[in-house]
């Protein structure tokens, strides 16, 4: 029994102060290989930009489940164009977001819900500038009764059923604003030729993400640089190409791949894509892709295969499936009045 004096010693205390420190060590914002597909997670000033005027996306991605520490994020967003402005060369994007990440024993958690707006300027019939705003809550919480305790160790054999002994307060929740810059700018040549290079900045306020109220865990700042382009190569192929950069604390991570868009059917109505590409993240994993689009409703599925050295811990090659359906609607446009004929 010598051996169990060490973990007899762990408070609640601890653990609180452990969570701090790793939160100011690696704290990192959720993230997706198809962030393409989730653009208001990456730039608020992508709000409204698409070829349509309302947009629904659901994502999620399942990471690590075949490890001990499995990781589980899921997002919602809305987005639409607001033609409340005069004349026809800016509009405004408006928009929401809802995103949820769990991991771990405790079920680390975090869930946010952040309202977007973009104001876009045409310089041009093929270049729109945009600068977005974010302003949201968030809260960060655990689940301390998924955990185990020395205390419920009675000697002989770990009883689940045993007071653990700790009593956390208000510990186990905390909530902060969350606030974001972006801007992007767009060529566009038509629905099929365009890019999109953007920056943003979120966290912009350090809010105090400590579980312990006496301490200071700042959430670091997120800075986010991406490229989005896609060219018609073809009458029935397209090719897209993606990069982004993400600083985040002493986090750092660049992805980039590309993706072919092959048209089985142009027939109005009965559209048809599919898309086929492949990924790759410096932290040291390759994805490839696949999605398919009928007339307006996209669906998309990704896996991570992790070639990090995490693998040959805990043998096992396996990584994240990530799933993004799309949907969006185009208002029908009202005709103009017109003067079938002169009136004298």
């Amino acid at each position: 029994m010598q051996d169990l004096k060490p973990l007899k010693n762990i408070s609640g205390l601890t653990i609180m102060l452990l969570l701090t420190i790793i939160f100011k060590i690696n704290s990192q914002d959720l993230h997706y290989s198809q962030f393409y597909n989730s653009p208001q997670n990456i730039n608020p000033a992508l709000t409204g930009v698409f070829n349509g005027d309302h947009r629904f996306v659901a994502s999620m991605r399942d990471q690590w489940r075949f490890v001990p520490v499995p990781w589980f994020t899921m997002s919602a967003a809305y987005d639409r164009k607001l033609y409340v402005l005069k004349g026809n060369q800016h509009f405004i994007g408006g928009g929401l977001s809802l995103n949820h990440d769990r991991q771990g024993d405790g079920r680390l958690n975090l869930t946010s819900l952040n309202v977007n707006g973009a104001y876009h300027r045409l310089l041009t019939q093929n270049h729109i500038v945009s600068a977005g705003l974010q302003l949201g809550f968030a809260s960060r919480g655990f689940n301390s009764q998924t955990l185990t305790w020395d205390k419920q160790w009675n000697g002989d054999v770990f009883d689940p059923t045993s007071p653990s002994g700790e009593n956390f307060g208000n510990f186990e929740r905390i909530n902060f604003m969350e606030t974001g810059l972006g801007l992007n700018y767009r060529y566009q040549k038509n629905t099929r030729t365009f890019a999109d290079l953007g920056m943003s900045a979120l966290h912009l306020f350090k809010s105090n993400n400590a579980f312990y109220s006496s301490d200071i865990a700042e959430l670091p700042q997120r800075v986010t640089f991406s490229l989005v382009g896609q060219i018609e190569v073809l009458d029935i192929l397209d090719i897209q190409l993606h990069g982004l950069h993400q600083l985040q604390g002493e986090y750092n991570e660049t992805l980039f791949g590309g993706l072919g868009k092959i048209y089985i059917s142009q027939n109005r109505g009965k559209e048809v894509q599919l898309h086929v590409g492949l990924g790759y993240r410096t932290a040291g994993s390759l994805f490839p892709t696949v999605g398919m689009q009928f007339n307006n409703i996209y669906a998309s599925f990704s896996y991570d295969v992790d070639a990090t050295g995490y693998n040959d811990i805990v043998q096992s090659n396996r990584g994240g499936p990530e799933i993004h359906v799309k949907y969006i609607i185009a208002n029908v446009k009202p005709l103009k009045v017109v003067k079938v004929c002169p009136i004298y």
